[in-house]
This record gives structure tokens, sequence and C-alpha cells, in this order.
């Protein structure tokens, strides 16, 4: 700092002052910081707890991995020490409805935590230390710390939804202060057991309901008191990085149960409703779609035009059906039976629901303007072989997903419609142009799942008159080189403990495809109805989606009444 002055004796003094910025910048910086610091102080001595200074304090990373990042920063915590069971943890105040609950579940989980007062810049030296941190312990929001020994324990006691209403009322009847925690770990863990894709709490006027999703039917595990429920519902918002405080709006979130071979990702999802916010957990196993292509239950028929059509370089194969009808887990095969070292596959999904090694994954983010659109023009800036797109919702996207189909690279994608028929009508409604829709899609699909018969329980018995004419009238329009099974009985869903008394345990896929041959060239040209591409496609010798679950009726792997529940058999 320069300070000139001039004129001594004069009335019209003149003062000059030039100032050097950054030292100017790095003082205020330092009176902001000292201001700061005196503000921690002030609040530690109001609520009697010590203050710390975290700037040459050593940070203990096995005391950082104690809280996800997520978690701490919106908790605004930052646990620095670690001493056996003593964990040391800076607060920017206690009085936060986050913070008491990050340090709540911290001590329901045996911790004894010796509380802080520091400042913002403190909190953020302890956060700094998550970026160098091992991938292995980070989540983008948060993670529920259950060991491989935990996860196996729980599932040697839970083999059933009665052995999981069992366990989590015991807990629920322990009044313990970690009871909550381990509602959670038996919830989750019973999940897991019974292989439930989804777990449902649901608050209702007098009592809360939980159920699970198991082969794609809801049912009920167990409902349990709203107290529990509102302790319960903290500690899923706190673990997934939702705020506490909002309770009108709905939000989604994520956090992980890391097992000692993988991370298995559970998607949350909070909605306001009459009695209550109802929380809906998605389980995304990575064993859930670690099914080959040869076992999805295709027809041999049409797994060998499949096995040929995604080895060629190019082209388009289009899957269809509703959402929950298998179409993910369908791509996924695809993209890990064509994936090799001299190929590029480059996916835009919304979202990322499995993670596959040697792939390029990309998530859509409509907010910031990442949608499919932007995806695929950008995707086919990186030079790829193979492209994935999620879902083609309005015509930009199919017209470039179609055009990339017919410049060199090899396209998956699906689209909502209900067979494979009306994919076609579907693409023209969206403004694509039919005279290159035949040229670029060499495969249309729909598929379905259904519920397998349990093996341990299924009960046979003879066909209804009325089942009997419908497999007649279907076998009878079976195409003529599939070979017609000939059974003189059916079987039916009993139920017993190790198909949680349903009938069913695993699903399996029915199928129907359309390629895109002269005769459907021809008529896809011409306008047509979802009808007439379907009849036209019957030369093609491929099973219908109904004939293909009829076979699988008579092969005893699934029921008349689940084929009913899943399609109309009613037609032909």
């Amino acid at each position: 700092q320069r300070i000139t002055l001039r004129g001594q004796k004069r009335y019209n003094t003149r003062m000059t002052i030039q100032f050097d910025d950054d030292k100017q910048s790095e003082r205020l910086a330092e009176f902001r910081k000292k201001e700061e610091e005196a503000f921690a102080q002030t609040l530690a001595g109001r609520h009697s707890l010590p203050y710390i200074d975290l700037v040459n304090v050593p940070i203990e990373p096995d005391a950082v991995r104690l809280i996800p990042e997520g978690v701490a920063r919106a908790a605004k915590v930052a646990p620095f020490g670690l001493t056996g069971k003593k964990v040391s943890v800076a607060l920017l105040s206690p009085n936060r409805e986050d913070t008491a609950a990050a340090l709540t579940a911290l001590e329901e989980r045996g911790f004894e935590v010796a509380r802080f007062i520091a400042s913002t810049a403190s909190l953020q030296k302890v956060w700094k230390r998550y970026e160098e941190l091992s991938q292995a312990h980070e989540t983008k929001a948060g993670a529920l710390l259950l060991s491989h020994e935990e996860i196996a324990q729980t599932a040697a006691t839970i083999h059933t939804i009665g052995d999981a209403k069992r366990l989590i009322d015991e807990t629920i009847a322990l009044k313990k202060a970690y009871r909550i925690s381990r509602i959670v770990e038996v919830t989750v863990g019973g999940a897991l057991a019974t292989d439930a894709s989804d777990i449902h709490i649901e608050p209702e006027e007098k009592e809360v309901r939980l159920r699970y999703r198991l082969d794609g039917v809801l049912g009920d595990v167990t409902t349990f008191d709203r107290e529990t429920y509102l302790l319960l519902l903290s500690r899923v918002k706190l673990l997934s990085g939702l705020k506490l405080n909002v309770k009108e709006e709905p939000q989604d979130g994520r956090f992980s149960v890391r097992l000692r071979d993988s991370d298995i990702e559970i998607r949350t999802s909070v909605l306001p409703g009459s009695y209550g916010e109802a929380v809906v957990l998605r389980i995304l196993n990575p064993k859930s779609i670690a099914v080959p292509l040869q076992e999805l239950g295709i027809h041999p028929k049409l797994l060998g035009i499949l096995l040929r059509e995604i080895q060629k370089p190019n082209g388009m194969l289009l899957t269809t059906g509703p959402t929950g009808s298998g179409k993910t887990t369908t791509l996924y095969a695809f993209l890990k039976k064509v994936h090799k070292p001299e190929i590029k596959i480059i996916t835009i999904e919304d979202p990322v629901e499995y993670h596959l090694p040697g792939i390029v994954q990309t998530q859509v983010e409509s907010e910031k303007g990442y949608t499919f659109l932007e995806g695929l023009r950008s995707s086919l800036r990186q030079d790829p072989d193979v492209i994935m797109v999620g879902e083609i919702r309005d015509r930009e996207t199919a017209e470039i997903a179609i055009n990339s189909a017919q410049t060199g690279h090899l396209v998956f994608t699906t689209l909502h419609t209900n067979t494979a028929a009306g994919a076609f009508p579907r693409l023209i409604d969206l403004g694509v142009n039919p005279k290159v829709l035949t040229s670029a899609i060499t495969v249309a699909m729909a598929q379905r799942l259904v519920r397998k018969l349990c093996t341990n329980c299924r009960r046979e018995r003879a066909f209804s008159p009325d089942e009997k004419e419908t497999v007649a009238r279907f076998l009878k329009t079976l195409p003529h080189d599939v070979p017609a099974p000939k059974a003189t009985h059916t079987y039916e869903a009993a139920g017993c403990p190790k198909c949680n008394n349903t009938g069913y345990r695993g699903r399996i896929g029915i199928y129907e495809a359309i390629l895109t041959d002269k005769t459907i060239d021809a008529i896809i040209r011409e306008s047509p109805s979802e009808r007439d591409i379907r009849t036209a496609a019957a030369g093609q010798g491929i099973p219908t989606l109904e004939q293909d679950g009829i076979l699988k009726v008579l092969a005893g792997i699934t029921s008349f009444d689940e084929l009913r529940r899943v399609v109309d058999i009613a037609r032909e």
C-alpha cells in the first residue's frame, strides 16, 4: 500500500491512495476468517460445547468414511477423529434437525460421539477429504453400512415373507434406541434375501403398511405404528440425501448397500400423500440383469434370428412393451453379447440402472438439457460402433436413431407400444417417414414377463373346456416349423414356503418379433393398421406373444391364470 500526501499547507490538499488488490483481498479474507472463527467460538460457549479449528488438525480417513459425503454436507457435520468406538465430529450448529439425525445414526451404530463446534471453513477441510478416499467408499448420496456378515446372517434367517415379517416385528418391539437402524437393515436385508425388486412403505389412516414386490406382484409384509414410521422415514431420507424438512413435495434420492463383491444401489422415491409421505425403495441388484440372452426364455427360432441380427454392423433392433416388461434386461443382454474389445459401445439411459464394464454409459438429465436427443447427438461424435438409446420419445430422437442405423451403427432401443406390429404405426405417428423405417429397423420385438410356476408345489390338473378350446385355436395357427406339444394336462399354482405361498417363483419372458422383409417393407409404405402388419408378418413363422405364452403353459413353465394376467389370450 502506498499513500502520498501533497500540498500540506494548502486548503486544496489532495490525497492519493493506491491499493495492492491481491494483498487487500488476502487481508479481507483473513478478516472474514477471524470473524467466522470468533462466531464459532461464541456459538460453542452458548451451547457449552468445545470449539475446534481444524486447519492444523490431522483428519483420519476412517472417521470420514463413517458418514457419507452427501449426508455430511447436507447435515453440516464433519467426522475427523476416531479412537476405537469414539468418533469426533465437528458441527456447524447442534440445533439443526438433520445434524441431530446424522449423529443419532452414528450412536445407534454403537459409536460414542464427541461433539465440537467449528466454522464452515473447518468443515470444508474435512469435506475435501472425500475426494481423496477410494471410489469403493464413495456414494453420490448415502451408504447403508451393512457388512457382508450381517447380510449373510439376515439372509440365513429370512427365506420367506413370513420370516421377514417375524424379524421386522421383533425388531420394532425392542423399543431400543438402535431399533430404527436395525429395522432398515432387516427390511433391506429381507428384500435382498427374497429377491424383491421394490420395497413400499405406505402410511394409512391408523397404521403403516410395508410391502415387497416379488416377481412383479406386490405382497404385504407387515404393518407398524406411525411413530416408528416417522423415525424410519427420517432415517431413509437421511441415507438418501433428501431434505428432512421438505414434506409437501416429491423427492428422489439414492443410497447403496455394500456387499463384499458389489454395491447394490437403492433408488428412493418419496411422495406426499393424505396420511403422510409414501416411500418406494427400488433395488437395483446387478444379479437381476446377469441373465445371458440364451436364458431369457426366447423361443429358439426367434433366438437364432436375434443372434444373427445383432452380429450385423448396422441396423436397429427395437423392443417394445409396457414398463416392467423386461426391456432393459433384454437390451443389456444384447450389449453383453456383442461387447468385445475392438468395438465401442455407448448408452444413453434414464437412468443408468446397472453398470456394465467396458461400456460408456451416460444418463439423461432433462433439467440440465441433456435429453435422449442431445445424448444421441453427442454420442455420434464419440465414434461409436453400437449405441443403446433407452427410449425413443419424440420425432427428432427417432429420426437421428434411424439415420444412425443407416450410417454404419448398430442401434438398440425401446418404444412404448404393446405389440411388435404397433411399433411401426407409432414411429409414423411421431413423424418418421415410412419409407426410411424398414431400411433401418431390422427387427421389432415385443415382450412381457410372466411368473414361473414353483416347481416344488405346482399342481397338475386337466384342461377346462375353455382352455382346451384356447389351446386348440392357438396350436392351429402355430407356424408349421414350430413343434406343437401334445399336452393332455396343465399345471396351476398351489403355494408353499419356498415360493412365499404364491405358487410362483421367478419370471421368464414371452416374446414376439417382426422382421422387416420385402412384404413388411411394401405394406409399411401404405400406412397400414397394426392388424394389417400383424397379418402380413404371420408368414414369417415367428410365434406371437400369445402363442409363445401358450407354449410355456403347455410346457408347465407358467399357468393359464398368469398368462391371462399379462396378455389377452381371448384374441388371436
